[in-house]
């Protein structure tokens, strides 16, 4: 039987960023993938809301968080993902929610799915200033660590949802100091952005941030995608961001001594568990490199 991998991120184009080349990986290799996204990206553009209104006589044009949502489903199936799973709540609300609501549907998620892996992100690493971030991250850290208690919301029991433990966990974006596993994503890569790239109306919103940004720190933005043009068409702005990942993951991957690779915080088992288990290192597995599942 195929195992089954769960990831959690707050909007789409999260997993692609942080994890995808894993995910890819992970499916190339016979392992079931779930997205689950917690909101629906409505808040990530630059054009204001009234720029998007139908003018008189037109048709309503869809709005943000349907692109969103069928851009999602298109980068699911390049990666080699199940139809993915959309919470609904609302981009930049998940901090307005009481942590035990989010809590709980990542619980119910877990113990219907029965994932043996579980990818989300990780609440301790660098201050992120996105609080859907920071709430997804907290709430997914402890509805998997206490997702397999009969006696945390017991409710679930009917609709046949028995607790479970999901034993293996990586947490991306982890504090460089809790990087432990280091996955080499060299043959998966260029899946990686072919997914981010079905998220084409993210493409502008992140490019025109990314190339302010450049500029105010000096750099040709044109140099840096080796175009040696200004980013106006899609296919330049792809480039654009497939260069900055691929410099990104190259960084990412110098201390494994590989070529691309991302970087997770990766735990099993209660640290007791682990230390009794032995190979580990204070209570935690020791450091990896391109771990094979």
């Amino acid at each position: 039987m195929a195992r089954t991998l769960l990831c959690i991120v707050p909007h789409p184009d999260d997993a692609e960023f942080s994890a995808g080349g894993f995910l890819a990986r992970m499916s190339a290799e016979g392992v079931r993938v779930l997205l689950a996204l917690a909101t629906d990206g409505s808040k990530g553009s630059f054009e204001p809301v009234e720029a998007v209104q139908p003018k008189h006589g037109e048709a309503p044009r869809p709005n943000l968080a349907q692109i969103r949502h069928a851009e999602t489903c298109n980068a699911a199936r390049v990666l080699g993902a199940e139809e993915p799973i959309f919470l609904g709540y609302e981009d930049f609300m998940l901090d307005t929610l009481p942590l035990s609501e989010l809590r709980e549907k990542i619980v119910y998620l877990i113990r219907k799915y029965k994932p043996d892996i579980l990818v989300s992100q990780d609440p301790s690493g660098p201050l992120d200033p996105h609080p859907d971030h920071r709430a997804l991250a907290w709430a997914a850290l402890e509805a998997v660590h206490f997702s397999q208690l009969p006696r945390l919301y017991p409710e679930h029991l009917a609709a046949s949802l028995e607790p479970w433990f999901v034993v293996e966990k990586y947490f991306y974006n982890p504090d460089p100091a809790r990087i432990n596993c280091i996955i080499d994503i060299a043959d998966t890569f260029e899946r990686k952005i072919a997914a981010l790239t079905e998220h084409r109306s993210q493409i502008d919103f992140l490019v025109e941030d990314i190339v302010m940004q450049l500029r105010l720190a000096g750099i040709d933005p044109a140099a840096v995608a080796g175009t040696g043009s200004t980013h106006s068409s899609f296919e330049q702005k792809c480039t654009l961001v497939a260069a900055a990942l691929r410099r990104q993951a190259e960084e990412t991957a110098k201390p494994a001594g590989l070529a691309l690779a991302e970087a997770f915080c990766y735990e099993r088992f209660h640290p007791m568990v682990e230390a009794i288990a032995g190979g580990m290192e204070s209570g935690r597995v020791s450091r990896k490199v391109d771990k094979t599942l």
